[in-house]
């Protein structure tokens, strides 16, 4: 396809039909996970499955790539289905408009995927993601946190047991090892998270929301998705 022919040019036509068969799954289409459906888009990924239940608002302008003035109000899976199809018409795109939590695991098949990308916030969806992966035999690539954070270039790939600093890479790690699930590959930052200049709580959890930038979470997007297409080419 010629609107891919410069990713062909780079990897040869073997490795780039071997991307249009793959099937990738990305819950949560956020500050992260936007990024991640955009460049997989954009790597000639031939069929998506894309799981969110929020709306797009305008507080999510200065971080996501589908959240524009004239998406706000919109179903982000829609919105992201929308901006797939801009870009690669042939594309199969799935939409789950659902949270992911653990009672609603027995929903999805994981055994269909070739990839599973995990970019959403609760840990309880976490590791239920992580660990329906790991019992399919799929490859996982999770997200830490990416809130309060300046620094773009502190983003490191590790496996979890091998992380630092961050808070949410502390809590997913023990309840992995609760689990005795090992070897999972995340995407997380070693930079001390800043204290926010202002103080804003979530009315649904009581908790603070953190603030974020317009570069942290879309070059850890933009991480997982180098890695997913990395990892998919492996041994082709």
């Amino acid at each position: 396809m010629e609107r891919f022919k410069r990713l062909e040019m780079l990897i040869g036509t073997a490795q780039f039909t071997t991307l249009q068969k793959k099937r990738v799954a990305i819950f949560g289409i956020g500050g992260v996970g936007g990024y991640v459906v955009e460049a997989l888009a954009r790597s000639g990924i031939g069929e998506f499955d894309l799981i969110d239940h929020d709306i797009v608002s305008i507080s999510n302008i200065n971080r996501q790539i589908i959240a524009t003035t004239d998406t706000i109000q919109q179903q982000k899976v829609e919105v992201a289905k929308t901006r797939i199809l801009s870009i690669n018409p042939k594309a199969i795109v799935h939409t789950h408009d659902c949270f992911f939590l653990p009672e609603y695991a027995n929903g999805f098949d994981f055994s269909q995927y070739d990839y599973v990308v995990d970019a959403i916030d609760t840990v309880t969806g976490k590791i239920e993601i992580i660990s329906r992966a790991k019992q399919a035999d799929v490859p996982v690539i999770s997200a830490m946190g990416t809130g309060n954070k300046m620094n773009p270039t502190m983003l490191e790939v590790a496996d979890i047991e091998k992380t630092s600093v961050c808070p949410l890479a502390r809590v997913v790690r023990q309840e992995l090892r609760k689990r005795k699930i090992r070897h999972v590959k995340v995407v997380y930052s070693k930079e001390i998270p800043i204290r926010c200049q202002m103080d804003e709580i979530d009315p649904k959890t009581n908790k603070s929301i953190p603030g974020s930038t317009a570069f942290v979470p879309p070059v850890a997007g933009m991480i997982i998705a180098s890695e997913v297409v990395k990892d998919l080419l492996e041994g082709v």
